[in-house]
């Protein structure tokens, strides 16, 4: 939101009450805190202190390297939550109160607060390197003339300085010079509404801030202010978080510390799913021609996914089968798990008046109510549709039980769909701020489904496939795209979008390959199928038309084969990319800076991406097949091809649809697995690692996991001239190590490990002996 009009005037209707003087600065060593006191004029007589409105500005800290920022202007305002869940563990600080400054240092992080003169709070790294800072008159109290009223902060940007995340954004992917409403909104991927709003960003400068609030929180991000980070929120108070990197995975990584861990997903839903799609017809019947068609393609599908007419229209939600489609539910989830696959289905927090719950929800106060008691109705979407209240303990049990029973039956996982249009002419339960609850409430909606989900299938088994988001939601995985069209630009604008949620601390992320709304070309379809099978997770879906690959053309067949088995053969690499997320809180799908922080050729490219920390992936977005793209620096090696290219400069190619760019980045060790035919298996057992162009002085590593997320072979190579180490722990199951690019005349000798071939000319490959050893190889000078 914007308060001003240029650079001198304040906008018409609005007072500014700046930060500008300290009058003084408290230290509170018990609490670990120092609060500076700040008035927006000197106070340099008893005359000034009359009539004279205060800030009071309190800096402490929840976790090492983060300083938790806390403005004031009156105390007394009643917080009635909700609030975002918080690891607080308020480790020791050390404070300095100097006669010039006072200094509040957490991990590798200070602040330096400035008692004399003009206000400035400078947060600075560990041997003085400054992070940003709040200027004079930057943190303010603004009064508009018709009664409204917001606290706001201004962070300095520097040159060059650019600011990720805020969400799922589909707009572009470096948020300088917008203005961005964290506010949810069921709006698509093609305009500057957002299902998933996340109130942190991260900048290329290595840190990261956090808005600590639910409600509307209103960014300008070099909008108003080219040089400033502004952010402000409705009330009288303002808290905010800086956290340190000093790297864009460190930041991430403290964040999630911060607001939650995204979950391992299953293995299993890592694999192929297949959706019925929306407004189509179809019954079991239907549902088996395409289960068939898939296998009988040898398309290995993992999931499939009923969307909302499993249910009888204008009932969503009511929980029950449509029995007038599928009269024996119970039978055909049986029928179709007997087949290797998994079942979703469709659900959202709103239950339509023609639903029988409706009446049992509106009795027992489990919908939320308007402030004259009636229950909230309107009729978008279903008719006269009320919405769940999951501030209600026994609304959350009554929800969750309907879980439970579709659970019982033969469901697996539930796709969570809305929850973005949540009223704010409403009372809530348990008394919650209407505007907090907002963005707020998608938390709590799919919490009760995770967390049920997880007692009934136990833990390390829950999934849901989740639309709307916000901070902290990505505790719940999986989340997904929303409503794109069939188009080369909506693919585009899509990737945009999960990039920045990546950089907004979410682990895990889809979107319907093809596109939603419409219907594919061809051409569309087969470069997004290759985008699509080359993300954390895959699914086939859309609006009006079927999405199986026969309907589109018999190349489309071979297309979706192909792809899906090459991310079942990467599934070990893939599965301890996705334990890092679990564990670190770095993304499977990461931005281009966040994987070569530093390389100011990465800050602004959106069209390509890191799956994991190893394989780079540029998406086609042209029917010619053309595709321009930048390699960072190194020797990388084309995973499909085996071409070798020194990176540092941009490629224009042009790939049929059984290739694109996907490139393995130097010095890296990546695993591959035996099965191609399902994602879910003993990924150690049979498996190769590929060491790829490690240089001398160099070094590669690598784990691969049980699909549990247990560790079970650790890899680490070293290279010294032509002597290649690698050193292996694991659980004793048989595994290759493959040199990539390198013939097996060029090894000249090998210890710890038995020659084993040339498999596809992948490279020299040995077999290592036992469960834990050395391999020691020593190339001649051709080797590279």
């Amino acid at each position: 939101m914007k308060f001003t009009d240029g650079n001198w005037l304040v906008r018409e209707g609005f007072d500014i009450v700046g930060a500008s003087f300290v009058h003084e600065v408290e230290i509170d060593e018990k609490n670990g805190a120092m609060t500076a006191h700040v008035a927006p004029r000197p106070v340099a007589d008893r005359a000034a202190m009359l009539d004279t409105p205060l800030l009071s500005v309190r800096f402490s800290s929840p976790l090492p390297g983060v300083i938790r920022v806390r403005i004031t202007h009156h105390a007394g305002i009643v917080d009635r939550g909700p609030h975002f869940e918080i690891d607080d563990r308020r480790p020791p600080v050390q404070i300095t109160d100097g006669p010039e400054e006072a200094v509040l240092a957490s991990g590798s992080l200070e602040v330096v607060v400035r008692k004399t003169g003009e206000w400035s709070a400078e947060f600075r790294r560990a041997g003085g390197g400054r992070v940003t800072r709040s200027g004079v008159g930057a943190a303010a109290y603004v009064r508009s003339h018709d009664g409204g009223r917001w606290v706001r902060e201004e962070l300095d940007l520097g040159v060059g300085e650019c600011v990720y995340g805020l969400g799922e954004r589909f707009t572009p992917f470096v948020k300088n010079g917008q203005t961005v409403d964290v506010w949810n909104r069921d709006g698509g991927t093609s305009t500057e509404q957002a299902y998933k709003n996340v109130p942190f960003y991260v900048t290329n400068r290595g840190y990261g801030v956090f808005v600590n609030h639910p409600e509307l929180v209103s960014f300008e991000i070099a909008s108003e202010k080219v040089s400033k980070a502004q952010f402000s929120v409705e009330g009288e108070v303002l808290e905010y978080f800086v956290i340190d990197g000093p790297t864009m995975k460190d930041v991430l990584e403290k964040y999630t510390a911060l607001t939650g861990r995204p979950a391992l997903p299953p293995a299993w839903s890592f694999g192929l799913w297949l959706s019925t799609s929306f407004t189509t017809d179809y019954d079991e019947a239907t549902v088996n021609r395409f289960v068939d068609g898939m296998l009988e393609r040898d398309i290995p599908l993992r999931v499939f996914h009923f969307d909302c007419f499993w249910m009888k229209p204008f009932h969503w939600c009511d929980f029950r089968w449509d029995e007038r489609t599928f009269p024996d539910p119970e039978g055909m989830l049986r029928r179709l798990k007997a087949k290797g696959l998994k079942i979703c289905v469709w659900i959202n927090p709103y239950i339509a008046q023609r639903s029988p719950l409706f009446e049992e929800g509106r009795r027992n106060g489990y919908l939320v109510r308007r402030p004259n008691g009636d229950v909230w109705q309107w009729d978008l979407w279903q008719p006269g549709m009320g919405i769940v209240d999951f501030t209600n303990p026994e609304a959350r049990r009554w929800f969750a039980d309907k879980l439970r029973a579709l659970v019982d039956m033969g469901v697996d996982c539930f796709k969570t769909d809305f929850g973005e249009r949540i009223p704010t002419d409403v009372v809530w339960y348990d008394g919650s701020d209407p505007q907090k609850m907002h963005n707020y409430y998608t938390y709590l909606y799919n919490k009760v489904v995770f967390e049920t989900l997880q007692e009934k299938v136990g833990r390390g088994e829950a999934v849901v496939f989740a639309r709307s988001a916000t901070a902290g939601s990505q505790r719940f995985p999986v989340h997904w795209g929303g409503d794109c069209y069939a188009t080369y630009e909506s693919m585009a604008e899509t990737l945009r979008g999960g990039l920045s949620l990546g950089l907004s601390g979410f682990g895990f992320w889809s979107h319907d390959i093809g596109g939603f709304e419409q219907t594919a070309t061809p051409d569309v379809y087969k470069r997004w199928l290759a985008f699509g099978l080359l993300s954390s997770h895959s699914r086939l879906h859309g609006s009006r038309s079927y999405r199986v690959p026969w309907l589109f053309d018999e190349e489309a067949v071979g297309v979706a084969r192909f792809f899906t088995k090459l991310k079942y053969r990467l599934m070990p690499y893939l599965f301890a990319a996705a334990c890092e997320a679990a564990n670190r809180g770095v993304p499977v799908l990461r931005a281009m800076p966040l994987e070569f922080f530093g390389d100011p050729a990465c800050d602004y490219l959106d069209r390509q991406y890191m799956l994991g920390g190893s394989l780079l992936v540029a998406p086609v977005f042209d029917a010619g097949g053309e595709v321009s793209y930048y390699l960072p620096k190194g020797r990388w090696t084309h995973l499909l091809s085996g071409e070798e290219a020194e990176g540092g400069s941009w490629r224009k190619e042009r790939h049929d649809y059984f290739s694109l760019p996907l490139w393995v980045r130097p010095n890296s060790l990546v695993a591959f697995g035996r099965e191609a035919g399902q994602p879910d298996y003993d990924y150690a057992d049979g498996a190769t690692l590929r060491l790829y162009a490690l240089e001398d002085g160099g070094r590669a590593e690598a784990t691969v996991y049980s699909p549990k997320g247990e560790p079970e072979l650790c890899v680490v190579a070293e290279r010294r001239g032509g002597l290649i180490e690698v050193r292996y722990d694991g659980v004793g199951k048989p595994w290759r190590l493959e040199l990539a690019g390198v013939a097996p005349e060029a090894v000249w000798s090998v210890e710890g490990a038995s020659f084993a071939g040339d498999e596809g000319g992948a490279g020299a490959a040995f077999a290592p002996e036992g469960g834990a050893g050395v391999v020691r190889v020593r190339l001649g000078q051709s080797a590279g």
